[in-house]
């Protein structure tokens, strides 16, 4: 009995562990396919929504798009931006040839019989490593073969303009190629962009509502604005805000804050006064009547501007009047040992460097001494010979008596000295002192008939003009002199010059028809057969002002006799107008050898744009044109290089009130 018991206790147990052993093996079968079909089902509802918005940040297949790519996919259809877009049915299939090619199936695809056959299909690894790895290069697959569905979809309405882009481009590298230099490509390419343009322009903002302005005035003259008294109010509160905007600026920095949105107003009530308008042969014919009132007020305010100008360059300023009266007052009260300049032995030695200076203006004629005095090397071997006028000698003395120049020689001479210079022997002051001639410069009705006005100036009256001409009757026993100016600066040191080897010419000038583009037509009249048969009128006129002369060839090749023959025929004017430098070019034809330009840079005394390396590199600066240094309309950027050579504390310049 208890036998029997116990056997069925045993076997009850046994029975019993079968069971829980078979519970948990069904439990971790069950688990086990859990674990195998949960991340296929997770997967394929995750795939079959990913063109749709999530809020999970691991599976979003839309979260992986470039940054800078805004292209809509091929598989959505574009819509309108207010229509409700419909959710894609975007499909993984493996193929049976290849199973790493996955394509996208949209809605047509889908109604295909064999396509729905290949729907599901993925075999996924075993652990959740190779699955994370196989799902990036799914995600990284969808969207490689989306951009290239796409580009393919696109092609056909892209080809022209891809095309012109490709054709842009090239050129665009090609020009930049040969410029050789990578500012340059980038100026090039800048150039082809609007927006950068516009950008690069300091003052866009500015022409733009300038531009604007015009038009609003257009528009308040023509009769459809005027029938129009709201918008005519409108129009005219727009004009006075933009004139406020604009005052006195010059670039886009000078605008206020509010510049931006006064020019979208006025852009926008300008679109409006157009479409106003409904007869466009009324606004062309007010736009021609603009035009040619614009130009004739030019015209006139150029010809205004020129006889200012002119009148200003003549007119003396009451410092540089004072001065030469002060000057003379103390050197009559000299005596006559105190009047004399030292070392006068020095005057005729050839060996030494001659200059030779022309003027009536005792300030220009300092800073000419000064300026060559202290760049010179050898400042003991210069020799200045200064002539001047019977006003002006005296204070001319007087100013270096009490101003030496140092080791230098100085020479101050009155031209009416010149006993030789007298209108039997030359042409030009004869005509100088003709009636004919002084009614030309000062009668009014004369003055107006002429279109020029820079040939009425009265300096061209004065022989010291004219007396560069004279120069082996002035300094018989010289060799070589340089001519200088009275409006120049002297910044670097010239006794190269001395030793320069003109080649059998006279004349030793820096020639002007580079840049400036100044030829013999220029000059002279070469309509008058007398002209066209001597000279090439696009031969290349050169300047006066620092010229290195050859006396010894002056006197053999009797230039002088070439002067007189010229200004002979041309009594009337009608060869070339008044100076000295028509004559110049005509006496010194295929006579004048070329200087390196360094030694002398023109134009500081009409020319703004004047290079400041140019500057900086010149032996030589001159202020040719009416913006003369000691002017108030002087060029104020190239004051400076004149002014550092005047001393504004001397006693005689504080008492004139010259300033610098």
């Amino acid at each position: 009995m208890n036998a029997v018991s116990f056997s069925h206790t045993s076997t009850t147990k046994v029975f019993s562990g079968i069971l829980t052993t078979m519970r948990m093996r069904n439990l971790v079968i069950g688990l086990l396919f859990l674990t195998v079909l949960s991340p296929i089902l997770l997967y394929t509802d995750k795939l079959s929504s990913s063109f749709t918005p999530s809020s999970s940040k691991q599976e979003d297949v839309n979260a992986f798009t470039l940054p800078t790519d805004t292209r809509h996919l091929n598989v959505l259809p574009q819509e309108e931006s207010s229509t409700v877009i419909k959710e894609p049915i975007g499909i993984v299939y493996t193929d049976h040839i290849n199973s790493s090619s996955n394509t996208i199936l949209t809605e047509k695809d889908l109604q295909l019989p064999d396509a729905r056959e290949h729907i599901y299909a993925r075999v996924l690894s075993a652990t959740d490593e190779e699955g994370h790895s196989q799902t990036d290069n799914i995600i990284k697959q969808i969207i490689q073969t989306t951009n290239q569905e796409e580009e393919e979809s696109q092609s056909d309405n892209r080809s022209d303009q891809e095309s012109q882009q490709k054709t842009q481009v090239q050129l665009e590298q090609q020009s930049a190629v040969n410029l050789g230099d990578d500012d340059d490509k980038d100026a090039l390419l800048t150039e082809t962009n609007k927006q950068t343009d516009q950008k690069a322009m300091p003052d866009a903002r500015v022409r733009q509502l300038r531009d604007q302005l015009i038009k609003a005035r257009v528009y308040l003259s023509l009769p459809a604005t005027k029938n129009n008294p709201h918008f005519t109010r409108e129009l005219r509160m727009r004009v006075k805000e933009v004139q406020r905007v604009l005052v006195d600026a010059t670039k886009d920095s000078d605008l206020p804050k509010n510049a931006y949105a006064k020019l979208n107003a006025m852009d926008q009530l300008l679109e409006k006064g157009k479409q106003m308008q409904d007869d466009c042969a009324v606004m062309v014919k007010k736009l021609r009547a603009m035009l040619h009132s614009t130009e004739e007020q030019l015209r006139v305010h150029k010809k205004q501007t020129m006889f200012l100008t002119q009148l200003t360059a003549k007119t003396l300023p009451k410092g540089l009047h004072c001065l030469p009266l002060r000057l003379t007052t103390e050197y009559y009260n000299l005596n006559s040992t105190e009047q004399q300049f030292p070392n006068q032995e020095k005057l005729d030695d050839p060996s030494l460097h001659h200059i030779a200076l022309f003027s009536d203006n005792v300030l220009a004629a300092a800073v000419v001494v000064n300026s060559t005095i202290t760049n010179s090397k050898h400042p003991s071997k210069l020799v200045f010979h200064i002539v001047s006028d019977r006003l002006n000698y005296a204070a001319m003395r007087m100013w270096f008596l009490v101003n030496p120049p140092g080791v230098a020689t100085i020479q101050v001479q009155n031209i009416e000295e010149f006993t030789w210079l007298n209108s039997s022997y030359s042409p030009v002051l004869k005509q100088l002192g003709s009636r004919s001639m002084i009614d030309y410069y000062f009668r009014a009705a004369r003055a107006s008939s002429d279109s020029n006005l820079k040939y009425r100036n009265p300096k061209y009256l004065s022989i010291l003009n004219h007396l560069r001409f004279y120069l082996p009757e002035i300094f018989p026993k010289l060799n070589k002199v340089l001519f200088l100016d009275d409006d120049i600066v002297v910044q670097k040191d010239l006794t190269g010059l001395w030793s320069l080897d003109l080649k059998g010419n006279v004349n030793g000038a820096v020639e002007t028809c580079g840049e400036n583009f100044h030829r013999f037509d220029r000059y002279l009249n070469f309509s008058n057969p007398l002209i066209s048969k001597n000279f090439d009128p696009r031969a290349c006129g050169w300047a006066y002002g620092m010229n290195i002369f050859d006396l010894k060839e002056w006197k053999r090749q009797n230039i002088t006799d070439v002067y007189h023959t010229w200004q002979k025929l041309n009594h009337d004017r009608q060869l070339w107008k008044l100076g000295t430098l028509p004559p110049g070019l005509i006496t010194f034809w295929k006579r004048t050898h070329p200087l390196d330009r360094r030694w002398h840079v023109l134009g500081l005394g009409y020319n703004p744009n004047v290079s400041l390396r140019e500057i900086e590199r010149a032996a030589v600066i001159h202020y040719n044109g009416n913006m003369k240094p000691w002017l108030e309309i002087g060029i104020p950027k190239y004051r400076s290089n004149w002014a550092k050579y005047v001393d504004y504390d001397h006693a005689y310049l504080r008492e004139c009130n010259i300033n610098p």
